[in-house]
């Protein structure tokens, strides 16, 4: 019904415009129809008041109601405003949370004390909000960009001997593309089932040829809220940004790489892709087994989680602490920002910070702010130029006042950097698909991995000590030049904030 409404006012607000605008009558008749329109607006902005959103975000949906006739309706209704009031991906919420009580089996109260005060910290809070439990027979092993990550991929897959489960944000139908449909299609006529999920949106460029030769082999094809659909059940703002694969339940890869040669570096218009991802084995691909079978169960109702041969878990020799973490509309509202929150407010020593998306909420502004203020190191790396205008520069907004706190800031300058890493003390880190924006907070699916005392650790503070050398340290002084056309378009990008 509510979604009945909601279109109803939409066509409802276009006959208004169309009739004071365009057609022909009487004063009295536009006059009536204009006041219906402005009852409309008021209507909205009154519901809107209703949902108590931060006194910024309020004025600035009220402000692109008001100045922007019907197209700022239309874009305050497919931008997540349902899905606050709890109407969106409410069956497929409460669907998850039993099967995570039921698949995670989390203790009721977990051993912490062989952890350091500050992962003690992150790890009580943890425990708390999410359902999935801290694995510590979980081995992972990180990735370094697209050379090392896609030769892995193919090994794996080639290893296959039962399933492949995939998903992923983008898929190309480019020469990496289809060299991975070959193989899958090589493995399903070996007997191997594959079922592969991909986003409506992020995997446009996904040829309809390849994904026929894909279910003439047997593969099980989905898209995760097609345009066709997503439109009319005001979900097309939703996207799936995760990027899992799952083999025989005993591996399973994570992390910022989608499937395309520009990840590779190929693209001669991006240049180098700087990325990260993750392989592991043991208990941890089970709960990441889980997110995606979730997942494909809301897209095509097929319900496997009660299969044993799909969910038994295979405990590998680990060396710390393993926590797969999904977060989205179907989750606790903000987890990921909170989890975020904590391991920055939990730190110690040292705050590193690597993503291609900066526009943090609040929260995490103000948890960075105080953490440098206390001595504590606080990093971040963005790319010095970024693949949108409105990303680029909502991000360079924030600068100002994180310098003044402190914090270092260093742009990469060898190409774009898209990996999604925090780093902790040296010892604690998160990696995985959620940008530090809000669009990863409350508008995306997402999964991260965060690690305790992994060896992973170490070779992610590595690869960030190298990154640092192909980075340039922002100079308050240098940057606090900047003429009025860069702050000019710093300030309008940032308008949008609420919603990149």
């Amino acid at each position: 019904m509510k979604r009945i409404w909601e279109f109803f006012l939409t066509l409802l607000l276009l006959v208004c415009l169309y009739i004071v605008f365009f057609a022909e009558g009487y004063v009295i008749i536009k006059t009536v129809f204009g006041l219906l329109y402005i009852a409309v607006i008021l209507y909205t902005i009154y519901s809107l008041m209703l949902e108590n959103r931060t006194a910024q975000h309020t004025l600035l949906w009220i402000y692109v109601l008001i100045l922007f006739p019907f197209i700022g309706y239309m874009f305050y209704l497919y931008s997540g405003q349902l899905y606050l009031k709890g109407h969106l991906f409410k069956s497929k919420r409460k669907k998850d949370r039993d099967e995570w009580i039921r698949v995670s089996k989390q203790e009721e109260k977990p051993d912490f004390s062989d952890l350091k005060r500050h992962q003690q910290c992150f790890a009580t809070h943890a425990h708390h909000i999410t359902l999935t439990r801290l694995n510590r027979k979980t081995s992972s092993k990180i990735l370094k960009n697209g050379q090392e990550t896609f030769p892995e991929i193919f090994a794996r897959l080639e290893e296959a001997k039962e399933y492949i489960h995939i998903q992923y944000y983008i898929f190309r139908s480019d020469r990496l593309g289809k060299d991975i449909i070959d193989l899958l299609i090589r493995k399903a006529n070996e007997g191997v089932k594959v079922r592969f999920l991909y986003d409506g949106i992020g995997s446009l460029s996904l040829q309809q040829y390849d994904i026929d030769r894909m279910k003439k082999a047997g593969i099980l094809v989905e898209a995760f809220l097609p345009v066709r659909y997503g439109f009319f059940n005001q979900k097309l703002n939703f996207r799936n940004h995760r990027k899992i694969i799952i083999i025989d339940g005993k591996v399973g890869f994570v992390g910022g790489l989608n499937v395309g040669v520009e990840y590779l570096g190929e693209d001669p218009e991006i240049g180098f892709w700087r990325d990260t991802h993750m392989v592991m084995e043991g208990e941890g691909v089970q709960v990441l087994h889980a997110i995606f079978l979730m997942d494909w169960e809301y897209v095509c109702g097929e319900d496997l989680l009660e299969d044993n041969h799909l969910t038994t878990s295979y405990p590998a020799e680990g060396d710390g602490t393993v926590h797969v973490v999904a977060s989205g509309p179907d989750t606790q509202l903000g987890i990921m920002s909170d989890l975020f929150y904590s391991l920055i407010s939990c730190a110690e020593k040292s705050i590193w910070i690597a993503t291609p998306y900066f526009v943090p909420n609040e929260a995490i502004r103000t948890a960075l702010r105080v953490a440098a203020k206390k001595g504590v190191q606080v990093r971040l790396l963005v790319p010095e130029i970024n693949d949108g205008f409105l990303t680029q520069y909502a991000t360079r907004s924030y600068f100002p006042e994180l310098l003044r706190s402190g914090i270092e800031i260093y742009s990469y300058k060898k190409g774009f950097l898209h990996q999604k890493v925090i780093i902790i003390d040296g010892d604690t880190a998160s990696i995985g698909t959620a940008n530090m924006d809000m669009r990863s907070f409350h508008l995306n699916f997402e999964v991260n991995v965060f690690l305790l005392n992994t060896g992973s650790v170490g070779d992610l503070v590595e690869q960030y000590e190298e990154d640092m050398v192909e980075s340039v340290r922002v100079k308050p002084v240098e940057f606090y030049k900047r003429g009025l056309w860069e702050r000019t378009k710093e300030s309008f990008a940032r308008l949008f904030s609420g919603v990149l």
